[in-house]
């Protein structure tokens, strides 16, 4: 049972503070909190654990976009629930208002309280289907922004109860608008890699998910399967789908909601090569650090590998750098940060980076080497391998579009130098 949740900004500041229970949690715990991501991560929200427990209370934490969504309990619960009530917080707020982030909330607080007033019930969730919750709380616009000003009105409440609530399947409507008779499937997957300073590949994995877009009218029955499912790992599933057709033959059936959502999410582990590699080169005497970075295609996907982005903080102690590079942009911000703007690999040429770094007066050695960290997108291409092997579609009036697509990008893809 959550007590209480809290919306957090990126410098701690406290957004939204939502009492869930009759036991009031007193807001100072959200200070002992950022004191601990400033003493554990440097102050950033995204490197602490989601589960941490303080001298009075446990607490779970997601972080989304800058806004750290943090929930508190005195009481033994599954964490796992805690966690995954706050990520449907931020995906319903982010389906509401877009991109979330400090302004977006503050600008329309009103609306996130009511959602969190419909989505948990003294402590424990109550509805958290998108679809039931926009025909509870009516998404802002402009319209009712405006006559909020000029009734003085804040609420947002329908009037009446949403059908679906009494459906067997909540998550989508009983009455389907603007049906055009389509779905697409599409796979997103982020590549996790690790190369160490010898340039030996350490850790690879592909971290994925199926999008669903669903255009369909009536109530269809729709059954996907892959050509290699065995492959995945560490499955996540909307709850359309059915799990015992998956425990049996690895097949997902399920009756879609209307619109885009996440049908599934899952893991790659122990991928044996990545689509580009980094070599950098630092050697550093007599006061200078010169650096030399390469870039080239390692293992082509066959498809164009564009967005590339190779970028590094500047070592402690450096008075000056001097960088340029044969392709593409440098940049060096104003937190230190050297971002090295590629773009794609041409052919005629290998993409490199060169420059000498200047250190401080006094230190003649550079000790501590810089991590370099990558960036790319792949477009019609998954690289974990993962095949969508067919989609059948059923109790629909006649046969839907039915499109595939396949995106990688890059992860947290680190090279040690």
């Amino acid at each position: 049972m959550l007590q209480c949740v809290f919306l957090l900004s990126d410098s701690g500041e406290v957004m939204v503070e939502k009492q869930m229970t009759a036991h009031r949690v007193d807001r100072a715990i959200c200070g002992w909190f950022w004191e601990y991501v400033l003493a554990h991560a440097a102050g950033d929200p995204s490197k602490v654990l989601q589960v941490v427990v303080s001298p009075t209370h446990y607490l779970f934490q997601v972080y989304r976009s800058g806004v750290t969504f943090l929930a508190c309990t005195q009481v033994e619960m599954p964490p796992l629930m805690a966690i995954e009530f706050l990520s449907r917080v931020a995906d319903v707020l982010t389906d509401y208002l877009g991109d979330i982030n400090e302004d977006t909330i503050k600008d329309n607080f009103v609306i996130v309280y009511q959602i969190l007033d419909e989505m948990m019930d003294n402590g424990f969730p109550l509805t958290t289907e998108p679809n039931i919750l926009k025909e509870l709380v009516a998404q802002p616009n402009m319209v009712s922004k405006m006559l909020n000003v000029m009734t003085g009105k804040s609420s947002t409440i329908g009037s009446k109860l949403p059908d679906a609530t009494a459906s067997f399947v909540p998550w989508r409507t009983t009455i389907v608008k603007d049906a055009s008779n389509e779905v697409y499937v599409n796979i997103v997957e982020e590549l996790d890699a690790c190369v160490n300073r010898e340039g030996v590949l350490v850790k690879c994995e592909a971290c994925g998910e199926i999008e669903v877009n669903s255009s369909l009218p009536g109530l269809p029955e729709l059954t996907l399967s892959f050509a290699n499912p065995t492959i995945i790992n560490d499955v996540r599933f909307h709850p359309c789908v059915r799990f015992r057709p998956w425990e049996a033959n690895q097949i997902l059936s399920f009756v879609p909601p209307d619109g885009q959502f996440k049908l599934m999410s899952y893991r790659v582990k122990k991928l044996k090569t990545t689509p580009i590699y980094v070599k950098p080169q630092l050697s550093s005497d007599s006061g200078n650090c010169r650096v030399h970075v390469m870039v080239g295609i390692r293992n082509d996907p066959g498809k164009p590998i564009d967005s590339i982005i190779v970028q590094f903080q500047l070592p402690p102690l450096i008075a000056s750098a001097d960088l340029t590079a044969n392709h593409g942009t440098v940049d060096i911000l104003a937190d230190q940060t050297c971002v090295w703007t590629i773009g794609h690999i041409p052919k005629d040429k290998a993409p490199s980076l060169s420059g000498n770094l200047r250190l401080e007066e006094g230190l003649a050695h550079l000790h501590a080497f810089p991590i370099f960290q990558v960036k790319f997108r792949i477009m019609g291409a998954a690289l974990s391998g993962l095949q969508i092997d067919k989609l059948d579609v059923k109790n629909t009036p006649s046969a839907p579009y039915k499109g595939f697509r396949a995106q990688t990008q890059a992860g947290r893809y680190e090279v040690r130098s």
